[in-house]
């Protein structure tokens, strides 16, 4: 599966791992001590969403506008990081993961970025432009790696592939395995696109083997029944995710499923433990 960031910018997936992605830096900020923000496959930076590759898709309509159209408070804080890389009201730009990271950095804290493709890589040096962010571009799970522990005492790794290897899915297991081994307090978010359902729980329970600890699963189907051949959602899995994190997660959850709920569906997007 092909999910290059630029034809997906803004789209109901975005709404969900950036509004989670927010609610999970801020209650790890309830702490003073500093944090490094590592992010593996950051993208462009920024997406223009009257640009080609949005146009293509019109994604967008069904996520970051249908966000914006809704009246719940607890959205507020994901339509305010949109709105600050607009000069009005509607979002034409939509904000990838380094600038949502990039608005909550604290002085104390770090924001590590990396982008493979050549010339994605270099939109986001320049998306990056006068933030405190280090860019690289390197081969994303040798980056993974290499930078846990981080030098901070704590610290968040996203890893948000495109799915466009066959072995994607594998390299992350190893990957994580690896990395959880060498820093078993981090935290980690995996976002996946969803499917098919029978080979998502294949990889589920593949996950669910490594015996990982504080292993959390938020999943959002967004079809009250499966469509065939389409994208039917998205989820994230999150490693150690903060107690004021999980403590607050229903009440935004729920918000999110019916802000972005298609016509003449109610879907569903709930958190289970992997492992606990």
């Amino acid at each position: 599966m092909n999910y290059r960031h630029s034809f997906h910018a803004g789209n109901s997936a975005d709404v969900v791992k950036h509004a989670l992605l927010i609610a999970l830096v801020r209650a790890l900020q309830i702490k003073e001590s500093a944090l490094t923000l590592i992010d593996t496959h950051a993208g462009c930076g920024i997406y223009d969403l009257h640009g080609d590759a949005a146009q293509r898709t019109g994604e967008a309509a069904q996520g970051v506008v249908r966000a914006f159209a809704d009246a719940n408070p607890l959205l507020d804080d994901y339509r305010a990081a949109v709105r600050s890389v607009n000069a009005g009201e509607e979002p034409l730009l939509y904000p990838g993961s380094p600038r949502f990271l990039s608005q909550l950095l604290r002085a104390q804290d770090a924001l590590i970025l990396n982008e493979k493709h050549p010339e994605d890589a270099l939109a986001l040096r320049d998306a990056m432009r006068g933030t405190p962010a280090a860019v690289h571009q390197r081969d994303a799970y040798e980056l993974w790696l290499a930078m846990v522990p981080p030098k901070t005492p704590r610290g968040v790794v996203v890893v948000d592939p495109p799915y466009e290897q066959a072995d994607e899915r594998d390299r992350i297991a190893t990957t994580l395995a690896a990395a959880h081994r060498k820093w078993a307090h981090g935290v980690t978010v995996i976002w996946y696109p969803l499917k098919d359902r029978a080979a998502h729980a294949r990889w589920k329970e593949k996950l669910r083997r490594l015996g990982i600890p504080k292993f959390l699963n938020v999943e959002h189907w967004l079809y009250d029944a499966d469509q065939p051949g389409i994208y039917n959602g998205a989820g994230l899995f999150i490693v150690n995710p903060p107690y004021a994190f999980t403590q607050d997660l229903l009440p935004l959850l729920e918000a999110l499923r019916t802000a972005l709920a298609p016509e003449g569906h109610k879907g569903t997007l709930k958190a289970e433990w992997l492992v606990r």
